[in-house]
């Protein structure tokens, strides 16, 4: 496994110490997350949409994610060509100074650069659909009905290769100036966790709750 290797888009300027250089920080901040934040210029302006996404670790020098979307789409059919920029976050506290200067936010993030390739490869692009659903929900994808032509034509999926990456964390109490430590304020860390709840069943439905969506719902930390 290579470390990430900062580019003059992934070095960071502000607070270095909190850039970690192992790719595994990458890994994790991709694997535990859902949803990503994809970056696109369309018709010259900004356009930044929440987007779900799967990864393939193995795929390529340094592992790939996929995104999709409509092939009407405009982020999409702009995406392959031009530079993209994806981004992942997880919020794992707020942190509460004495000073409102020192307020903060405890988080784990990953920023991708990079053109993203067109999938055209029918087996990838099946492959690269069900990376997303299993992103989602682990083992889903063979549990449903598999995506027939219609539908894959009417989907674009896009490999964005995670070789340009930057990964900055914050962790711990808030950092008061020494003349604070003395103010009546309270201070400390107020902890955030995302938590699903029980499953809810389709009206339509009468089968039970597969055991791959109970799995899922307790690692989110259902009841």
């Amino acid at each position: 496994m290579t470390a990430l290797q900062p580019t003059a888009r992934t070095s960071l300027r502000r607070s270095k110490e909190r850039a970690a250089t192992d790719r595994a920080a990458l890994h994790e901040v991709l694997l535990e997350g859902m949803f990503c934040h994809l970056g696109v210029m369309v018709d010259y302006d900004p356009l930044v949409l929440p987007t779900a996404y799967g990864v393939d670790l193995d795929r390529g020098p340094d592992g790939e994610m996929y995104l999709h979307g409509s092939v009407a789409a405009r982020s999409v059919v702009a995406a392959p060509l031009q530079t993209v920029c994806a981004t992942v976050t997880h919020t794992d506290g707020l942190v509460l100074a004495r000073s409102a200067f020192h307020h903060s936010v405890n988080y784990r993030s990953a920023v991708i650069f990079g053109v993203p390739r067109l999938v055209t490869d029918p087996e990838e692009k099946l492959h690269g659909l069900n990376r997303i659903v299993d992103h989602l929900v682990p083992g889903r994808s063979t549990e449903v009905r598999p995506p027939n032509r219609k539908e894959l034509a009417k989907t674009s999926v896009l490999a964005l290769s995670l070789t340009e990456a930057s990964v900055k964390t914050r962790s711990g109490p808030a950092n008061d100036e020494e003349e604070d430590l003395d103010l009546p304020y309270w201070t400390g860390v107020l902890p955030l966790r995302l938590v699903a709840g029980a499953p809810n069943t389709n009206p339509d439905c009468d089968l039970p709750v597969p055991a791959h969506v109970q799995t899922r719902a307790k690692l989110l930390g259902a009841g």
